[in-house]
């Protein structure tokens, strides 16, 4: 509603004025330049799912490698078997060949890389993420989508609340300092913002020592308590527990750089002109805050929590490692490993596709939220 209120001027919306709001937006040329970059985001995500199935499966190397795997595999089965040590070796290796052939198209490995990485393509882009070829989900299904899926809410649990609280600490811990320029707690800041170049799953080593080796007061990894509780409230704060280690393991991680970075940012956007006429105006310190410094800042600051949200979905390889969590950056990594390149390509590919959605929304919200910035790029 406020939305369309500022659309319209200020207006209240009726039903009437439905239509008379789509003809603005229409007028404005809000909806021709969304069409343009809805066209522009889709070849980007194009060229990137691309270059990502290229790069997968190193230009088709990966399926060599897959192909004289699947060899060996064939031929020890059929060695090692008791009833083909009769046979005569020319008979036995037309048996290897022939079971070889019919694995080799049954997996589309026949095709030169070429053509099956326009296949591959076509397939990615219609969310057609086919089958692992060597991974499995939890509850046994070889199908990509059901890998990601079932982890990616463990993922989304753990690090999308570190994002949420990393953003909010972030925020008004800098609004705060920006307003103590100089002051002892603001130069401490300052000192400590280098230690955030050290990475959380490294911080999070000491907190297990701490307080699992030590203290005995947490457990060091694990998503919950072994064998589960069977009462919902019990789960809840059995998860609860098992999420205090990492998620301060990433706040510790990048406290005092994203604070130090807030706090400049802010004091940046307080020697406006602006903000200097409503300070000689005698307004009061928490409204100009709030309608001058906080308010112009919102594109940014939205930007960077909208993207930091969509990045945390994608979960962390070594922090999911340390802590045992079975998320989204657990199957990456094990995919990596094999490697299975339908699960990365799948991975990248729901990435792409959120993070294209996230900029079409936030220049929506651009026009809207910062009158300074103009459809189309200022025409």
């Amino acid at each position: 509603m406020i939305i369309l209120k500022k659309v319209l001027g200020g207006n209240e919306i009726k039903d009437g004025k439905i239509g008379s709001w789509i003809k603005n937006l229409a007028k404005s040329g809000l909806i021709q330049y969304l069409m343009k970059r809805i066209v522009i985001l889709f070849i980007v995500i194009l060229v990137a799912v691309y270059i990502t199935i290229f790069i997968a499966n190193m230009g088709g190397y990966v399926d060599e490698i897959i192909k004289s795997d699947l060899y060996m595999s064939i031929s020890m089965k059929f060695k090692s078997n008791p009833q083909y040590n009769s046979l005569p070796r020319s008979k036995l290796m037309e048996l290897i060949d022939a079971e070889f052939q019919n694995e080799i198209k049954r997996m589309g490995l026949d095709q030169p890389f070429l053509i099956r990485s326009f296949i591959y393509l076509w397939n990615s882009l219609t969310l057609n993420l086919g089958r692992a070829m060597f991974m499995t989900s939890d509850s046994g299904s070889r199908l990509v989508k059901n890998i990601i899926l079932e982890r990616l809410p463990q993922t989304i649990l753990l690090f999308t609340t570190a994002t949420v609280i990393n953003f909010l600490i972030h925020l008004f811990a800098g609004l705060y300092l920006s307003r103590k320029y100089g002051s002892f707690l603001d130069k401490l800041v300052l000192y400590l913002a280098p230690t955030s170049s050290i990475p959380g799953w490294f911080y999070g080593i000491f907190l297990i020592m701490i307080f699992y080796s030590w203290l005995h007061v947490l457990p060091p990894g694990g998503m919950v308590d072994y064998p589960p509780p069977v009462e919902p409230a019990l789960y809840f704060l059995s998860v609860l527990k098992h999420m205090v280690l990492p998620i301060s393991a990433w706040v510790i991680g990048s406290l005092f750089l994203g604070i130090y970075s807030n706090r400049t940012f802010f004091l940046i956007f307080s020697m406006e002109d602006h903000v200097e006429v409503a300070k000689a105006k005698g307004l009061h310190p928490r409204d100009i805050e709030r309608k001058y410094i906080l308010r112009p800042t919102l594109p940014p600051i939205i930007t960077n929590f909208a993207l930091s949200v969509i990045a945390s979905w994608t979960g962390a390889i070594i922090t999911e490692s340390v802590f045992n969590w079975p998320g989204l950056g657990s199957v990456a990594y094990t995919a990596i490993q094999y490697p299975d390149t339908p699960v990365i390509i799948g991975i990248n590919v729901i990435y792409a596709y959120l993070l294209a959605f996230t900029v079409l929304i936030l220049d929506f919200i651009y026009g809207l939220l910062d009158p300074r910035i103009k459809v189309g790029g200022g025409r």
